[in-house]
């Protein structure tokens, strides 16, 4: 009987490793994944959004940073990897 149990606890633990894998680890993995690829599709002229939320429009990429005009005769720099997400220009300015 104990090795019965044993192996029940056994099964209940991989389970759990299971559950926790689909539910939390394969979808992080998944996301980082799309955000590595839309970091390496960037281009000039796309219009950003960084993640604090500051909007601008790419200048100039350099190695691992890029230049964004967030205002007339306004520049920042930025690295590659604060972009948050890629907007469109029917998605940007004319909701607000």
């Amino acid at each position: 009987m104990g090795s019965n149990s044993q192996m029940i606890s056994l099964l209940y633990i991989v389970g759990l490793f299971a559950i926790l894998y689909f539910l939390m680890i394969r979808p992080q993995q998944q996301r980082q994944k799309k955000h590595q690829e839309m970091i390496k599709n960037l281009k000039p002229d796309d219009r950003v959004i960084t993640i604090g939320g500051i909007y601008g429009t790419i200048v100039k990429m350099k190695d691992n940073s890029l230049i964004l005009k967030v205002a007339d005769n306004v520049r920042i720099e930025v690295l590659q990897s604060a972009i948050s997400k890629v907007i469109s220009m029917d998605e940007g300015e004319g909701k607000e």
